[in-house]
């Protein structure tokens, strides 16, 4: 499991997908604000010039010395909705989110998901 207290030290190790693709390099986690677990990467992705941040569950991610393996394919995390990466992921996209990847998303009064 991906462990809140360490997540400042994995920012900008690779991101791949259960193949070993690289997808991109971390830069921040997003926690379940019920349960304030770990629930999503923020990975950077594309070109120099063209740079956003995607995002990927962290359900059955493996951290590993020097990269996170998610159990996404890449082009499934590419595919996924995406921000600048100087944005902030709204709370109204956060359901969009969610059904990208086929999972129950039960709004509640505040945020699904708090950037870490």
């Amino acid at each position: 499991m991906f462990e809140a207290e360490n997540i400042r030290d994995w920012r900008g190790h690779d991101v791949v997908d259960a193949g070993g693709d690289k997808i991109g390099s971390l830069e921040s986690v997003y926690v379940d604000t019920t349960t304030d677990q770990p629930a999503f990467a923020a990975v950077t992705v594309g070109l120099l010039s063209r740079k956003r941040l995607t995002f990927v569950p962290l359900y059955k991610a493996v951290v590993a010395p020097s990269y996170l393996k998610v159990a996404y394919p890449k082009q499934l995390v590419k595919d996924a909705p995406s921000i600048g990466t100087d944005g902030e992921l709204l709370a109204e996209e956060e359901q969009g989110l969610f059904a990208h990847y086929d999972l129950e998303y039960v709004p509640g009064a505040a945020r699904r998901l708090a950037r870490r």
